[in-house]
């Protein structure tokens, strides 16, 4: 159960941004700023669920 929240947490947020994105193409300045705040959420996301996942503490 845990497990699946924390992957919607990872993935979700970036695929809205990716929904909203491509909604915004005609802006193409709008539709840019989606796809980078998708793709810096979803590095950020992944590194920080893979930590709590993998039990890493960092000294």
């Amino acid at each position: 159960m845990i497990f699946v929240l924390i992957l919607c947490v990872m993935f979700a947020p970036p695929i809205i941004f990716l929904v909203l994105g491509r909604k915004a193409r005609p802006d193409k300045k709008k539709a840019k700023m989606f796809y980078i705040i998708a793709a810096v959420y979803l590095l950020v996301g992944l590194g920080t669920c893979a930590t709590i996942l993998t039990n890493l503490s960092i000294h």
